[in-house]
């Protein structure tokens, strides 16, 4: 990385602070992961932090492999994956649930749903299992749960999760918020959401 131009555009795949773009002169001057002078330097670095293995890393390597560019075509086919036009459309005809699977943080940098229902997709266990709250409104309030995140790829895992979990009539937004927003969806701006919020 370091060898290509400063003003060269990197764009973070798991920045939940809100950083969409940065630059190469950016990362250089203040990522300190990149302010070393060779691998062996960073390596070391990063085996020193002893971090843990990410949650769910087991479930979510395997089933990304497996999914891939099915997001976007076997799924919408099995009807798994819904267009942001077609969930929207859905939304607004009732008897639907719509599942925000972002962290706290997503939520209060970007806009929110108006009427979804908070369920962080790390602890989504928890509202599958009896009397969690997602398999409640799926089984005795018969709604049809609609789960979206930031661009698609929990959403479609959380099908998955949900199919195992006994659940049947479930689907994801394809592309997530960002489709939902550039389909000119219904948004609400909510500067009073907790970053650990649970509910809506």
């Amino acid at each position: 990385m370091l060898t290509l131009p400063d003003d060269t555009l990197v764009y973070p795949g798991h920045d939940y602070n809100g950083m969409t773009v940065s630059t190469i002169a950016e990362e250089r001057a203040f990522n300190p992961r990149l302010q070393v002078s060779s691998p062996e330097e960073y390596s070391k670095i990063m085996d020193n932090l002893a971090l843990p293995s990410p949650k769910m890393m087991d479930v979510a390597v395997p089933t990304s492999r497996a999914m891939g560019l099915s997001q976007e075509k076997g799924r919408q086919r099995e009807g798994w994956g819904l267009t942001a036009g077609h969930a929207i459309a859905e939304a607004g005809r009732g008897g639907v649930l719509l599942v925000d699977l972002r962290e706290g943080n997503e939520r209060l940098h970007d806009a929110n749903i108006p009427g979804s229902v908070h369920a962080p997709y790390a602890a989504l266990d928890q509202y599958f299992r009896s009397g969690g709250l997602l398999q409640f409104e799926a089984t005795t309030g018969g709604k049809w749960l609609i789960f979206f995140c930031s661009f698609g790829g929990r959403s479609a895992m959380a099908v998955e999760a949900a199919k195992e979990a006994g659940l049947e009539n479930v689907a994801s937004v394809v592309g997530g918020i960002k489709a939902w927003m550039k389909a000119g969806g219904p948004l609400v701006y909510d500067e009073t959401i907790s970053q650990d919020s649970g509910g809506t």
